[in-house]
């Protein structure tokens, strides 16, 4: 009987350890890092415009898309700028779509990658193309079936075109629809944006996206460009942040009006594979992002498995561990509340509870999913 209860009660030090720690890791992240998000003190006002600037595009069978979204970025409030599309070996009508709408605006560039059956032709080729086309010291990067938010976007994102920094980080949304998965899809890029503009501004700047992403053309290719990671098939965007990003070069744009909206994937099937594609990058990280991130997912598994094993197995220990939950959840639902309202994201607070832990699995499903398929590939 001794032994029983010296075996359930170290049992329950360690759950009851456990899950305080993960509490406390919990409550740190959403305080010191995501709270920052809040106080940020960015706001609409224009700043004259100021050196001009070339938007990139990759596009790859995308004329459908670009010839709905390219009005809205050849039609930006700002005085002096280009349109590069490169056209990255596309089998539809592309290069007709871009022939057309070359003649009605000026500042609309093309250039093309003919397909060439002996090489493997991924965005990174594109993107440099893009760049070394590029006029202007400064690149804004976007994607064909992204859309501004506003004809401000533009400007409001050169307002961080200063000496001193080299990257600016910002927002891009997908347009709201119905149904769950709108939802999900919404809330994970919502707290991806969250995790990044946050660390971005505690100094500890580690990635960006490519649907709103600007640098200056030198920080490319001082950087040799995508060399140290050119046989990753992703990483355009994240790795090359990664690499380049610091405290001291990097600035953050929030204003609804900076935003670029983006279609949602078509369905589950191509969410999951967009999710593990991007997942295939992040053991590329530095060294103390991965540890940063690996702990923040860590505490969440880690708090959840040991609340239900404390309300499970011990249940007398439910009024602290309920009550510790409760806060945790209170913290959580204030801090992402008004985080995803700053990036103008409505109608997740609600899911935010559930999806908090279902983005557990999906990520766990999907980095295994990742590892089996690269075995398979080292067998064969």
């Amino acid at each position: 009987m001794d032994f029983y209860f010296d075996q359930t009660g170290f049992i329950w030090y360690i759950c009851a350890g456990v899950f305080l720690f993960s509490f406390l890791v919990q409550v740190f992240y959403y305080l010191f890092f995501y709270a920052r998000l809040l106080f940020y003190r960015g706001d609409d006002a224009l700043p004259p415009p100021g050196e001009p600037v070339s938007v990139v595009i990759c596009a790859r069978d995308e004329a459908r898309n670009l010839e709905k979204n390219l009005p809205g970025l050849l039609g930006q409030d700002f005085p002096e700028y280009e349109v590069i599309v490169v056209d990255d070996a596309s089998d539809d009508d592309t290069a007709e779509v871009l022939e057309r709408m070359s003649r009605k605006y000026s500042n609309l560039r093309t250039t093309r990658i003919r397909k060439d059956p002996r090489f493997r032709q991924g965005k990174k080729l594109a993107v440099t193309i893009g760049l070394k086309a590029a006029k202007n010291e400064w690149v804004l990067l976007t994607d064909a079936d992204c859309c501004p938010a506003s004809p401000l976007w533009l400007s409001m994102m050169q307002k961080h075109f200063i000496s001193q920094n080299e990257i600016v980080l910002g927002y891009g949304g997908y347009a709201s629809k119905n149904g769950l998965l709108d939802k999900l899809v919404r809330y994970d890029t919502s707290f991806i944006a969250m995790q990044y503009l946050s660390f971005a501004l505690a100094g500890i700047p580690y990635m960006g996206v490519g649907r709103n992403l600007a640098y200056r053309r030198t920080v490319f290719f001082r950087n040799k460009g995508f060399a140290s990671h050119l046989g990753i098939e992703s990483g355009d965007d994240d790795l090359f942040v990664n690499e380049v990003a610091r405290k001291e070069n990097t600035a953050i744009e929030i204003s609804h009006l900076s935003h670029t909206i983006s279609e949602q994937p078509s369905g589950w099937k191509e969410w999951i594979r967009q999710k593990r594609r991007h997942l295939t990058t992040g053991i590329h990280y530095r060294v103390f992002t991965k540890f940063l991130l690996g702990l923040e997912i860590s505490g969440r598994v880690l708090f959840y498995t040991s609340f239900i094993l404390l309300l499970t197995m011990f249940t007398p220990s439910w009024p602290l561990v309920t009550g510790l939950f409760a806060i945790r959840l209170i913290i959580m639902l204030v801090v992402f509340g008004l985080a995803v309202n700053r990036l103008n994201e409505k109608k997740l607070l609600l899911f935010s509870p559930i999806f908090d832990l279902v983005m557990i699995l999906i990520n766990i499903f999907c980095v295994t999913a990742n590892l089996i398929t690269q075995k398979q590939r080292r067998w064969r």
